[in-house]
């Protein structure tokens, strides 16, 4: 894994980190990083498996002018980037493929993971004895979850199934708030007879 210098029409950065972003999700390339440095104009920095790789990342990109020569330093680019914590959403059980270190590509399942110091513990799928490596969470990415051990971990309750009637047609719809309508009206009639006493005749005038 080696870090390029993508060439680009100044002030058309954006524009190419953007096309660059969808062209790595689209088709799956091992690219891991697209670096758009601040204050930089011209340049965007690729990290990716390859110079093939990142070559393929920017095939038909508009104001992409291809790669410099030579793989770059991250230690030259280093002052020009602003190191920005961000939660990475891994849970215990999660499988997960290392994507640095000595055991790069190796896929592992998480067994522990410690918030506090942003590292997880995992166990190599394919180790004939499961051992404990402790790596950084930065140095995984998450290729498969089972849901439903997920949902154990979070203390998920399951959600009882409840019974739907869904109604036959438009009309049937119709009829029964007309249903409703007419039964409300008869309520609210007999609440205004039951409040008004017309027993006394005498004491009940209409003067027109």
């Amino acid at each position: 894994m080696a870090i390029y210098a993508l060439r680009t029409t100044s002030n058309r950065e954006d524009q190419v980190f953007d096309f660059i972003k969808a062209n790595i999700e689209k088709r799956g390339l091992s690219v891991y990083a697209v670096i758009k440095a601040h204050g930089l104009r011209g340049y965007i920095f690729l990290e990716a498996d390859s110079r093939e790789v990142a070559e393929e990342s920017y095939q038909k990109v508009p104001y992409a002018r291809g790669l410099l020569p030579n793989p770059i330093e991250y230690k030259e680019i280093e002052h020009m980037l602003e190191q920005v914590k961000q939660q990475i959403n891994i849970m215990q059980g999660d499988i997960v493929e290392i994507i640095s270190g000595p055991f790069k590509r190796e896929e592992a399942k998480v067994s522990r993971i410690d918030h506090a110091k942003d590292e997880v513990v995992v166990e190599l799928l394919e180790a004939a004895v499961p051992i404990p490596i402790t790596v950084k969470m930065d140095s995984v990415k998450v290729i498969r979850r089972d849901e439903s051990d997920a949902q154990k971990i979070m203390n998920r309750e399951s959600v009882p199934e409840q019974t739907v009637e869904i109604r036959e047609s438009v009309e049937d719809v119709i009829k029964e708030d007309k249903e409703r309508e007419e039964e409300n009206k008869k309520k609210k009639d007999k609440r205004v007879t039951d409040d008004v006493d017309l027993s006394d005749d005498d004491d009940f005038q209409i003067n027109l």
